[in-house]
């Protein structure tokens, strides 16, 4: 009853604001939060198109697709869509930040795989897991003798107890929370471990850094499992799901260590994909839906 009334407020709310504003177009980039703007831009007869970047429709997209006008797909895969909603899509690639994109990362270095310098992206709901499980993975690591340096991203609470098993592990580490310039990170990891999220896994790709992807079993539809087999088919990085943390994790490190040819591979692969057009496509596209006619 609380999620109707607050949902309801939110339509209200748009309504009055896209009154106010009168936009030519709408985009909504999916999820709960802009499920309301978009059916507020549907009352006021106002264009909208919704942008779908995972590899299964989600449920407010889903709910929209039939009032949309177009719907901006990461890749032409998509799971979900209705036969009668295909003509809709329009493949633009995926919407990853213009440094990272135009940024040249690690392009030099991250093929030499002499030293692992590894960065673990974990969220709200990553932290716990990602804290408990892969310090001992790296401690393992350590003392098998493969040189090994540590990013970690933690929930505050943990900064303490992660950094003193570090010390006492003699692991070179550096813990980090929120940051708005994970660019920097980028630039100085080999290896990234995290959850296939579809934003996160498009700005690696594009960024050309090597990946395990570990997906969060609990996702909505399972999307994070699709998204994750989707980019280990196309080669692009590694999928480890979460129940095989301690038995498969560090033998892929190790053999990717022994074996350089995993890690070039994922780089040749990566090296063929780039979202470069991403936002002159968005742009054109744009252009056509507000000149055509209703």
């Amino acid at each position: 009853l609380f999620s109707v009334l607050a949902i309801t407020f939110s339509i209200m709310k748009s309504v009055i604001i896209l009154l106010f504003n009168r936009p030519s177009i709408v985009i909504g980039m999916g999820g709960y939060s802009s499920f309301p703007i978009c059916i507020a831009a549907f009352i006021l007869r106002i264009k909208f198109v919704i942008y779908e970047n995972n590899l299964i429709i989600g449920k407010a997209n889903t709910f929209l697709l039939p009032f949309t006008d177009k719907i901006f797909v990461s890749f032409k895969d998509l799971e979900g869509i209705p036969h009668k909603y295909k003509k809709k899509v329009l493949e633009i690639g995926n919407i990853v930040r213009e440094e990272i994109i135009n940024s040249r990362i690690n392009e030099s270095h991250n093929s030499r795989f002499d030293m692992i310098r590894v960065l673990v992206l974990g969220g709200s709901q990553a932290a716990k897991v990602f804290a408990d499980k892969l310090p001992r993975i790296f401690k393992k690591i350590k003392n098998h003798g493969i040189p090994i340096k540590v990013f970690q991203q933690c929930r505050n609470e943990q900064n303490n107890e992660l950094s003193y098993f570090y010390k006492q592990a003699k692991i070179d580490f550096e813990i980090f929370n929120f940051t708005n310039k994970i660019i920097d990170y980028y630039s100085q990891a080999n290896l990234v471990i995290t959850r296939s999220g579809a934003s996160v896994l498009g700005e690696l790709i594009n960024a050309k850094i090597p990946f395990v992807s570990i997906p969060l079993p609990s996702s909505a539809d399972n999307h994070q499992l699709k998204n994750a087999s989707y980019y280990k088919n196309k080669g692009f990085g590694h999928l480890i799901e979460e129940k095989d943390i301690n038995d498969k994790l560090y033998d892929f490190i190790e053999s990717s260590f022994k074996d350089k040819s995993i890690i070039e591979n994922f780089l040749k692969a990566q090296s063929q994909h780039s979202d470069k057009d991403v936002f002159k496509n968005i742009n054109i596209y744009i252009e056509k839906i507000i000149n055509e006619k209703n």
